[in-house]
């Protein structure tokens, strides 16, 4: 019997103006500074036969910065928050904390207008799956909420998993699927892991 194989690295995008200071992004580019990390990741990565990212500013010049022409997907990108963009939560938290506390404590909620999480978790699993028996070396540069999204489902976590997992900028978590079947191999992995 042929076992089928994909071996998934799921890069963070480089920060942004908003992501530094912990905000949601609106969708700005990347400075000089992180496209500059950015091209210095690159060589962890090895080969790859297929890269993706996000429609995302900041997913597209990252992976222009790694040297990628990457197949853009929209499962891949960053969590619409609706009209919480631009906003840190401890901003929205003192406009309206239970709209936050809702946000955070029922998956299906949306009090900003955008995704549930809900939403979130089966738009990352869509690609997942059909990424699953690829049988190639794939880099997919993407954001926070859709790496989260992507290790709740590749563990058949419940969605509270989701709050409990951190994923820095620039990170690496990588993904094998055998048969179509995820395990995680690694997550967080700095620039000279």
């Amino acid at each position: 019997m042929r076992v089928t194989i994909t071996r998934l690295t799921l890069l963070r995008d480089a920060p942004t103006s908003a992501t530094r200071r912990a905000a949601f992004p609106l969708d700005e580019p990347l400075d000089e500074s992180s496209a500059s990390a950015a091209r210095r990741v690159a060589p962890r990565l090895g080969h790859t036969d297929a890269a993706w990212c996000g429609p995302a500013a900041s997913a597209r010049g990252t992976a222009a910065a790694l040297g990628t022409t990457p197949t853009i997907a929209r499962e891949l990108d960053d969590w619409d928050v609706g009209a919480w963009r631009g906003h840190s939560i401890p901003e929205l938290q003192a406009a309206d904390p239970s709209a936050v506390a809702e946000w955070m404590r029922n998956p299906a909620a949306a009090p900003h207008g955008g995704e549930s999480l809900l939403d979130l978790l089966a738009r990352v699993e869509s690609w997942l799956d059909a990424r699953s028996r690829d049988e190639r070396r794939v880099v997919a540069v993407t954001h926070s909420g859709a790496i989260r999204a992507a290790l709740v489902h590749a563990l058949h976590a419940p969605p509270e998993a989701f709050w409990r997992i951190d994923v820095a900028p620039l990170s690496r978590t990588i993904l094998h699927s055998r048969d179509g079947l995820w395990t995680v191999r690694a997550v967080n992995l700095g620039p000279h892991d």
